[in-house]
């Protein structure tokens, strides 16, 4: 169990990223009063690490840059809160996907080097558990690659995390991609290739396996990067995801931001963000090929995960069915009964998903309240 709650942590994640990339995106940005201790530490200790970021890319210039992939990736898409963890976790179980984890998100520069020492130290001091859903959290569980992404280059939407005021312009640039330029793209497409390639040697798979809910906004560049892409697309009860979009985004930013947010600031980004995300991927969605996406409703997938996964094998063509199959039946198992949050609609959170939400409630067959 680690030593320090979310909530006390004396920096946040920044520590891990490159010193180029801190510049950049700190550059310009205020640090409000409450969070310059904070910043401080962080940015020391960023600088500090940085120094050892070198070393690694000579190490992956030289063991992995020029490895082709053997399969193109598979992408699980999804606005935050969508269930796109159980569904991570339980394809996860299959040995011949490899993932980003923990460790990897908050240090992408400390992975062809260092990395025991680093990890060991991480395991001693991050909490064993999320603290949003209770999910289990050690420095080897896989993880959602953005804040690798965060960490590894200047263009990514979680850099909302840390300056929240700008969370909107974050999301047009960044999640969307409506107002990337062409040299932010590749970029974030140079920086997703070398985090996709340190992953498959670090868990040793054969096959990239994403779980990332800011993918769901460019599908088109991620078509253009890997043309035989696959995707799972999840959707689920609107009012439930604004319930806990709202308790994740209010609970997850307490450690990591460096601006005042009041929480109904951030409940108007969560409103304003989601119909952006519906409809980036609703347009996006026909540069998929056909017969490389599965759209699953999440509350049909967890009523019978075992066999809608073994759906999704067969309608995507996975390789490694017969193989995973005993692991991924246990792991199923074994969450049965698992206490989730319970959410409790109130007439407000009923209103402002139908007047914001509802174009989604009604495509996706929902029952409006």
């Amino acid at each position: 169990m680690g030593l320090l709650k979310f909530e006390n942590l004396p920096v946040n994640p920044l520590v891990g990223a490159d010193w180029e990339t801190f510049k950049t995106m700190t550059a310009g940005q205020p640090v409000d009063p409450g969070f310059r201790t904070k910043y401080l530490l962080t940015k020391g200790l960023c600088r500090l690490l940085s120094v050892l970021a070198p070393i690694q890319e000579k190490r992956y210039q030289k063991l992995l840059a020029d490895r082709p992939l053997e399969h193109d990736p598979l992408f699980i898409l999804g606005h935050w809160r969508s269930g796109t963890t159980f569904v991570h976790n339980v394809f996860a179980q299959d040995h011949h996907f490899a993932h980003t984890t923990t460790y990897q998100t908050v240090f992408p520069h400390l992975m062809l080097f260092g990395q025991p020492f680093f990890k060991f130290m991480m395991n001693i001091f991050i909490p064993s558990q999320r603290p949003t859903d209770r999910m289990e959290l050690t420095p080897d569980t896989p993880q959602e690659e953005e804040f690798a992404m965060n960490n590894s280059m200047p263009y990514s939407y979680y850099d909302f995390w840390y300056f929240p005021k700008n969370m909107l312009d974050y999301c047009d640039r960044y999640l969307t991609f409506e107002k990337i330029t062409r040299k932010e793209e590749e970029t974030y497409k140079e920086a997703l290739m070398k985090i996709i390639k340190i992953s498959l040697w670090n868990t040793g798979g054969t096959q990239y396996l994403s779980k990332n809910p800011p993918h769901t906004g460019h599908v088109r560049a991620l078509v253009d990067l890997f043309p035989n892409a696959k995707f799972i697309y999840l959707m689920r009860n609107p009012y439930t995801v604004f319930e806990s979009t709202r308790s994740f985004f209010t609970q997850t930013i307490a450690p990591l931001k460096l601006q005042d947010v009041s929480d109904d600031q951030i409940e108007q980004y969560a409103i304003e963000v989601y119909p952006r995300l519906y409809r980036a991927y609703q347009e996006q969605k026909k540069f998929i090929p056909e017969g490389n996406l599965y759209e699953v409703k999440f509350e049909d997938f967890e009523q019978n995960a075992y066999a809608v996964t073994r759906d999704i094998y067969q309608q995507l063509q996975l390789p490694g069915w017969e193989e995973s199959e005993p692991a991924i039946r246990n792991y199923i198992e074994s969450k049965r009964g698992y206490k989730k949050n319970h959410y409790d609609y109130k007439p407000r959170t009923i209103q402002l998903v139908n007047q914001h939400w509802g174009q989604a409630i009604d495509e996706w067959g929902y029952e409006r309240r």
